[in-house]
């Protein structure tokens, strides 16, 4: 992916270097930070399309670069980290973490589900075939900002949840089984599991809902997946 840069926030030099020299065969471009501090600059001075962040860091946390990213981007976070259990995940996936790769790790799923990021926010970016603007009962999309307006007030979405919007929005009518949206947003190549996606439709159901309490947007069809509600 040239001209695509990522950023490695990793304390162990090993790991921080092997996952440099997997990358650079990608043709990524990348920055290294050893700290949470230093991951903190780096995000800020070199301004990367995906983030992969340890947990456990000197300075700041995973857990809270995760939160500063979030403030003002939307690009993919992936979690590296040997602390994965499932309410780990959850709370992740909370914050704003879009994917998960587990110490030790294989190579091969590194750079297929970093391809696979960078593909999804590349597509998902993209104008073609949709509005800049599209209404939908009190919520606004704006697409080339990637923002979201509920009764004109700005809600801010990670990536996953921004796609996952959008392409209800592109299909209104359309029921999307898990798998479509598996397909969809994270790519045919990676598997996630149903309580990543649950948790991602969760989170935007409670966001939207925070600024209109009155409207339902995504229903569940139960036994199949889900849908805009009309």
């Amino acid at each position: 992916m040239e001209d695509m840069k990522v950023l490695i926030v990793e304390d162990d030099d090993d790991i921080n270097n092997l996952l440099k020299e997997i990358l650079e065969t990608e043709n990524y471009k990348i920055a290294q930070g050893f700290s949470g501090t230093e991951g903190k600059l780096l995000f800020n001075m070199e301004k990367p399309d995906l983030v992969i962040l340890d947990l456990m860091l000197p300075g700041l946390t995973g857990e809270q670069i995760v939160k500063e990213i979030r403030q003002t981007s939307v690009i993919p976070i992936i979690i590296i980290s040997a602390k994965l259990d499932i309410d780990t995940k959850v709370e992740l996936l909370k914050l704003g973490a879009d994917d998960f790769i587990e110490k030790p790790f294989d190579i091969q799923e590194v750079v297929a589900r970093i391809n696979a990021q960078i593909r999804r926010y590349m597509e998902f970016s993209n104008k073609e075939g949709m509005e800049d603007s599209i209404v939908y009962k009190n919520i606004e999309l704006l697409d080339s900002e990637r923002k979201v307006l509920v009764n004109k007030e700005e809600i801010k979405l990670t990536s996953k949840e921004y796609d996952i919007l959008k392409l209800l929005f592109r299909y209104p009518k359309k029921v999307f089984t898990k798998s479509n949206l598996y397909q969809s947003i994270w790519g045919d190549d990676v598997y996630i599991d149903d309580n990543t996606l649950n948790v991602h439709i969760s989170n935007l159901r409670n966001k939207i809902a925070k600024f209109d309490k009155d409207e339902e947007y995504i229903e569940t069809v139960w036994g199949i997946g889900f849908r805009l509600k009309n």
